[in-house]
């Protein structure tokens, strides 16, 4: 007989992606006991699926946005030798971005939310949470060795998919509102390229050598361009082009498919780049992603929408946690197109409010990164993993808060919130920002 395992904890913190990481830390560091969910063997979200994904939105306006982000790109850079650097994105309108190396990443990352006390479950499923009144009493989880309990204070959930919420009654939209998402991306890394001929021409996405490619059936129509940066190390080019559109990301049938799909297109990259773009002569692939990584699936509904009229207003909302200039960076919804359109102007930025983490009516109930509420305008421009890992230690600090006071978390004070982050390093929040 199985034996059924129950723990009390103050937060739970579902999904441990940089949002997760981010809520289960700022929640920890409060003194509270914090227990993370992770249904794979790493934290890191998509950071975990794609092996050298650059951190991208993190310095809006050539500041970093601090807090957890810059304490983990700072202890990186520190290293001997230094693990991370920042440089300009090639990529239209994201500016500056972190590139790392992967490993020495992931071993920070546990090591921060060892020393924060943060109790860490790897390879757990989360199950269903059960309801008392507009609280979540407990929620259900499944590990190696069978059913385990969580009873819990509050809960955070930063799955990506919000299944956990959605049972907890939260409203949602999948996609669009119409159920068109962004595509998946398989990822992978060429290492032995020599980098002064693969980058030598003025053609930031190798269309032309795509458009060769795509009219003699060496790479799939999608791939007119090539999404190829330089990896952290020398020689490395982190390869992030293999987009496979019309998946639903909350069908994991559909998922296993797209992985499989995308794993042929990356062998076809791989040997088109070798045998058509000089400087592949003597390349090979590494570190091809376990799994598809996932853009976007339910976002679910709170107390205030962000929209792209707002960003596109730089607006600074009262209860702003992170600052924000990143494009509409919108992948192959539907029809197969591209963009990264500028989503402020230049020397702009906006903030994301508390209130797109807070559901309307669940009292112990918060959520952060992908799930936030934003149309889908909005949506392509906050997503980023930095802004996600300060959603994250918002939705931490406000659980905190929320416990601390014995509030309902749509009661708790947003002032309060502003205050503690600012005093843990996120800069250019709240009602006042500064320059």
């Amino acid at each position: 007989m199985v034996d059924h395992r129950v723990q009390t904890v103050d937060v739970l913190v579902v999904g441990g992606g940089t949002a997760g990481f981010g809520a289960a830390i700022a929640a920890a560091r409060q003194g509270l006991r914090v227990s993370l969910i992770e249904a794979t063997s790493k934290v890191g979200g998509v950071m975990a699926f794609c092996p050298g994904m650059p951190w991208g939105g993190g310095y809006p306006v050539g500041r970093s946005i601090g807090g957890i982000f810059a304490e983990l790109t700072e202890t990186l850079m520190g290293m001997t030798p230094p693990a991370a650097t920042v440089r300009p994105s090639t990529l239209e309108n994201f500016g500056a971005e972190v590139i790392y190396d992967h490993e020495s990443a992931t071993y920070v990352m546990f090591e921060m939310l060892e020393s924060a006390r943060v109790d860490v479950h790897l390879n757990t499923l989360i199950g269903e949470p059960e309801m008392e009144g507009r609280r979540i009493r407990s929620v259900r989880a499944y590990d190696r060795r069978g059913p385990l309990t969580f009873q819990v204070g509050m809960v955070i959930d930063c799955s990506g998919d919000g299944n956990l919420s959605a049972q907890a009654g939260v409203p949602y939209t999948v996609g669009n509102g119409s159920g068109d998402m962004m595509g998946v991306t398989l990822s992978f890394m060429m290492v032995g390229a020599d980098w002064t001929r693969v980058f030598a021409d003025d053609d930031p996405y190798f269309e032309r050598y795509a458009a060769v490619g795509v009219s003699n059936g060496q790479l799939h129509p999608d791939l007119a361009k090539l999404y190829l940066m330089r990896g952290f190390h020398d020689g490395n080019v982190f390869c992030n082009t293999v987009h496979i559109r019309g998946i639903d990301g909350t069908d994991p049938d559909a998922v296993s498919r797209a992985t499989q799909e995308g794993r042929r297109r990356c062998r076809q990259v791989a040997r088109f780049l070798i045998d058509n773009v000089p400087g592949f002569e003597n390349a090979r692939m590494i570190d091809l992603g376990p799994t598809v990584g996932v853009r976007e699936t339910r976002r679910l509904e709170a107390m205030f929408r962000i929209t792209g009229d707002a960003i596109a207003r730089a607006t600074q909302f009262d209860d702003g946690i992170v600052a924000c200039d990143n494009p509409i960076d919108d992948v192959m919804r539907g029809d197969g197109a591209m963009t990264h359109d500028a989503a402020v102007d230049k020397g702009s930025y906006y903030t994301i409010p508390l209130r797109t983490l807070i559901p309307k009516t669940v009292e112990n109930l918060l959520f952060a990164g992908r799930l936030i509420c934003a149309d889908s305008i909005a949506f392509a421009s906050v997503r980023g993993m930095p802004q996600c890992m300060a959603m994250g230690q918002a939705a931490g600090t406000a659980a905190a808060l929320a416990l601390k006071n014995q509030r309902p978390i749509q009661q708790v004070d947003a002032n309060q919130v502003i205050a503690t982050l600012v005093a843990n390093g996120l800069n250019r929040i709240g009602p006042s920002p500064r320059p």
